[in-house]
């Protein structure tokens, strides 16, 4: 028998009355604005195409580790839920993989993932029963129908969630001609790409070699000398510029920076070209290459983001089989004191620069960050991200940080996410949390209501576009490159 799908209208709001009543009336005044999505891994040509997805599996399934970590935890191979691996799409086929992600929903009882995807399959697809394993067809089928349709296309659906701005990541290796295609489309839906430039940075990264070699080819400088590979970098950006980017994004293992004089990383530098670079060779370039990029934003006006923490790819054969991004990333600790201090000696009193720090060590909330943020003028914090993208992530993060670094020296939400379907469902948790937070600040005299109505605003649209700088003029055009 079927079980009924329901959303409870008042999800996520605090459970005591009256800090409910003020939380409801918060959320009715942000509930439909639109949607921000400064940064996230969505693909660009869904929107420069605006093809149709072929199916559910494609869509929901194979790009979702979120989904996938879950399973594989509990012993489903990666093969049975059409996750491509090095040698290609495995051949099961993408209705007996939906069957078989429908026989374990129950796995996502209680996590974020359940939210979303009920959201997903309630407001999106409107179905009012659960999925589970007597459900799997019909789920299989009728997104399938949807998806075929004008109305499910991505520039349709991008309309339909309200969105008003998303980026995606690109490195300087990738192919910029989907932004283009999108710009000259004649449709205004604003999406524009992110300068992540970690694959000619980390030489640490599997695909190094081969991304200088094509940086090389797109910037026409000798990117094996030191000037001309910071020459190269300031092309590129230049080019992402062009492309509508606003800012850059850079993933290192740790928060680690390095301030060296030019002959000390011009020979740090050819180290890192030779055979002979040591772990901490590599640790100090990426050091070094955080500084470098500060400077270049104080030039370009880019804002840069830093997501370190992550010991990427921790299953090794998972990584050898699948390669990166396949849910086998740990969070683990990190010094962002130490670590940062090179970089803000140099530039922390800037006004012209501005960092968005994010962290996976929810240790470093108050003990750290919350204290930088609230002092350097180049510092700003992110919303809770990635394993703690949820309700409780959200609450710590507001509970820690907002009493050292305030609300204006953070910069709002952003989903950072894979899952197109999913983004509204990302954003909607985040403004139910956010208004929770500020009624219980109300209910306890610590906010008036006023000031809560304009800080649910700022959370939700206001502080995102002054920290990406959405709202600022568009660079003058310059010739770009693909």
């Amino acid at each position: 028998m079927s079980r009924p799908l329901k959303l409870d209208p008042d999800r996520l709001l605090p459970a005591e009355d009256r800090m409910r009543g003020i939380a409801r009336a918060l959320y009715a005044e942000v509930a439909g604005l639109p949607i921000i999505s400064p940064h996230g891994h969505t693909d660009p040509t869904w929107f420069s195409t605006n093809a149709n997805w072929s199916n559910a599996t494609e869509l929901l399934l194979s790009p979702d580790h979120y989904i996938y970590r879950m399973l594989y935890s509990q012993g489903v191979s990666l093969d049975a839920l059409c996750v491509p691996s090095k040698a290609g799409m495995p051949a099961t086929d993408p209705r007996a993989a939906w069957r078989t992600f429908a026989e374990h929903t129950y796995l996502f009882r209680g996590t974020p993932s359940a939210m979303w995807l009920g959201h997903v399959f309630g407001e999106v697809f409107g179905f009012d029963v659960a999925l589970d394993a007597s459900t799997a067809d019909h789920y299989y089928d009728t997104i399938n129908e949807k998806l075929a349709t004008d109305a499910f296309k991505p520039r349709a659906l991008f309309d339909r969630f309200n969105i008003g701005f998303l980026a995606t990541t690109e490195g300087p290796q990738d192919d910029l001609s989907p932004h283009h295609a999108i710009h000259n489309s004649g449709w205004n839906g604003r999406v524009v790409t992110t300068y992540r430039p970690d694959a000619v940075i980390d030489v640490e990264h599997e695909q190094f070699a081969g991304a200088m070699k094509i940086f090389a080819e797109k910037t026409g400088e000798d990117v094996y000398s030191w000037d001309g590979y910071l020459a190269a970098h300031r092309k590129r950006r230049a080019d992402f510029r062009a492309a509508g980017a606003t800012a850059t994004d850079h993933g290192h293992p740790t928060a680690a920076t390095a301030n060296l004089s030019k002959d000390e990383a011009e020979r740090l530098f050819r180290t890192i070209l030779s055979d002979r670079w040591t772990p901490a060779d590599a640790e100090l370039f990426r050091a070094q290459m955080l500084t470098e990029m500060a400077a270049m934003s104080v030039e370009d006006g880019m804002v840069m983001q830093i997501h370190p923490g992550s010991f990427r790819n921790h299953n090794g054969g998972l990584f050898e089989s699948h390669g990166r991004d396949k849910g086998a990333d740990i969070p683990m600790r990190t010094d962002y004191v130490h670590g940062l201090k090179p970089l803000l000696d140099r530039f922390g009193t800037s006004t012209d620069l501005s960092i968005i720090l994010f962290t996976l060590d929810e240790t470093v909330y108050s003990r750290e960050l919350a204290p930088l943020a609230g002092h350097y003028p180049c510092l700003k914090l992110g919303p809770s991200w990635w394993f703690h993208d949820s309700p409780e992530g959200m609450r710590r993060f507001r509970e820690q940080v907002t009493e050292t670094a305030g609300f204006y020296n953070t910069v709002g939400f952003n989903d950072d996410t894979r899952a197109f379907l999913s983004i509204p469902a990302r954003h909607d948790v985040a403004r139910r949390i956010d208004c929770g937070f500020l009624a219980r600040l109300v209910a306890e005299g610590r906010l008036l209501d006023w000031e809560a109505a304009e800080l649910a605003h700022e959370l939700t649209n206001g502080l995102v576009r002054k920290a990406y700088k959405l709202d600022q003029p568009a660079p003058a055009p310059v010739a770009a490159a693909a």
